[in-house]
């Protein structure tokens, strides 16, 4: 009987199809029993029996792989691919799927979400009524700032889209290969990432963890923003450098952030500190029918790989190639 290894937790909590799909195809699975994000050290014990890992976003590098002699597929629950070693795996045969599209919804919500909190400074009055505090604070309408995105794929053109009900602020976007067909639907301007760090009141990131975006705001691009700019990354932790970034609000600049990714997970660092930096606990993707929508897609995927069925959401060419390049 092939088996498989369910890691990413929550898994199931809203909805048991993704159990009876395994079920009905006589796959055995455990769930990850430490209820966690697993470390490389974890993972490594855990492999060495299954068939299939349905993932999260623990690292699955050359370590694991070489623990797990067994292992034929990775079925990602979600997008980011940073967290898995593709070239490791197709040089061992081991195919690497993922469900890109289901968590897009979700994590332009919260986007959108948390420009209106920090634009408003909720999280900052909501902390201070707990502390018996009354101070009304003023803000800034979403309509009357500029938007800088940066990263206009999957998720930064849901968070466009979820402008429009907002009015028509001024739009700054970037990305390494722009969609110029969006003119047709927004008023856009596309720029240099310089560019929005400079121009822009929110600078939210959409991109995916590669050697060219580690750490690819440090200080000096956080120096560079408006004293008073925001920004928000629900993309991946380590494209803004986290100590550079307490360091620069700790010292005053910048009105807010909200972090929702972080290097190490869970976070537990120096930017807990911060009253005006929003944390969120990597639930960008954490809708009910978002969430159940990336588990039963992955869940599919491990189905049709173990029962001899061609795959749907296998990984492109590109990615591999990414990695190539020196992730």
């Amino acid at each position: 009987m092939p088996k498989a290894l369910i890691t990413t937790v929550p898994f199931g909590d809203k909805n048991r199809l993704p159990f009876e799909l395994l079920e009905n195809a006589g796959i055995e699975y455990l769930v990850n029993p430490l209820n966690k994000k697993l470390t490389e050290n974890e993972l490594a014990e855990m492999v060495a029996d299954f068939d299939v890992i349905i993932a999260g976003t623990e690292q699955i590098t050359v370590k694991v792989m070489d623990r797990a002699s067994k292992l034929k597929m990775i079925s990602r629950v979600g997008i980011g691919l940073d967290s898995v070693d593709l070239l490791a795996a197709k040089e061992r045969g081991i195919s690497v799927s993922y469900t890109p599209d289901a968590p897009a919804p979700a994590v332009a919500e919260l986007t959108l979400g948390l420009m209106l909190s920090l634009l408003r400074s909720v999280h900052v009055s909501n902390s201070e009524m707990h502390d018996g505090r009354w101070r009304r604070l003023f803000g800034r309408r979403l309509a009357e700032v500029t938007i800088g995105i940066i990263g206009v794929g999957r998720i930064g053109t849901r968070v466009l889209n979820r402008t429009k009900a907002f009015g028509t602020p001024q739009i700054l976007v970037n990305d390494v290969m722009p969609n110029l067909k969006l003119d047709r639907e927004f008023k856009l301007e596309w720029v240099s990432k310089e560019t929005i760090y400079q121009r822009a009141d929110i600078i939210s990131l959409h991109l995916p963890l590669t050697h060219l975006t580690k750490n690819m705001i440090r200080k000096e691009q956080l120096l560079g923003m408006k004293e008073d700019a925001i920004i928000i990354n629900t993309a991946r932790g380590g494209i803004i450098n986290e100590q550079d970034l307490y360091n620069v609000m700790l010292a005053g600049h910048l009105s807010g952030a909200a972090i929702d990714v972080f290097d190490f997970e869970p976070y537990t660092g120096q930017l807990s500190e911060i009253q005006r930096c929003i944390l969120t606990a990597h639930m960008g993707s954490m809708s009910v029918d978002c969430r159940i929508r990336m588990e039963i897609e992955a869940t599919e995927e491990a189905v049709r790989f173990l029962t001899g069925t061609a795959l749907e959401g296998g990984v492109p060419e590109n990615e591999f190639e990414v990695q190539r390049q020196g992730l």
